[in-house]
């Protein structure tokens, strides 16, 4: 394969990650807090209305170290929309740079995800990925066990 060909490829792949805004469309690829929000406005109200269980967040507070936590969620799954907006609202009270998060859009449809969760073994949305230093400590997998923030201070051994 020639060098231009490699390019067009390259080119080809990258705007199909980049997220898509369009109203109906799922938000796919990498993405931010804000495009989330601005793509599904209504998450703004759970984020709002979250209240996280302060003895976590007094652990999360007390990080020692970097934590960084991808997010695999869908904009149309009803379990992202619950978890993923809880999580939104640890993130604000935690209020710590050393928990850092990534966001990944996953489309609806099954079999247009794997250029999205390649080599990430994601089953379930939403599915949170808890890295310390690169390596991957645990997972949420669209249900939190307890919640959100009391799974990541377990995850943590906090």
């Amino acid at each position: 394969m020639s060098k231009s060909h490699s390019a067009v490829i390259v080119v080809l792949l990258s705007l199909a990650l980049i997220p898509s805004f369009a109203a109906g469309q799922d938000l796919v690829g990498p993405t931010s807090r804000e495009a989330i929000l601005e793509h599904v406005p209504a998450w703004q109200d759970l984020v709002a209305a979250y209240q996280p269980k302060p003895e976590a967040l007094d652990k999360l507070r007390g990080l020692g170290r970097e934590v960084r936590v991808e997010v695999y969620f869908g904009s149309w799954c009803s379990d992202s929309m619950a978890h993923v907006s809880a999580f939104f609202k640890v993130l604000d009270l935690a209020d710590t740079p050393l928990l850092q998060a990534a966001y990944f859009g996953v489309p609806e449809a099954k079999d247009k995800r794997a250029p999205y969760i390649e080599g990430k073994d994601i089953v379930k949305l939403p599915t949170f990925i808890v890295l310390v230093g690169g390596r991957e400590l645990g997972r949420i997998v669209e249900t939190p066990k307890k919640s959100v923030e009391e799974d990541l201070v377990k995850i943590l051994g906090l």
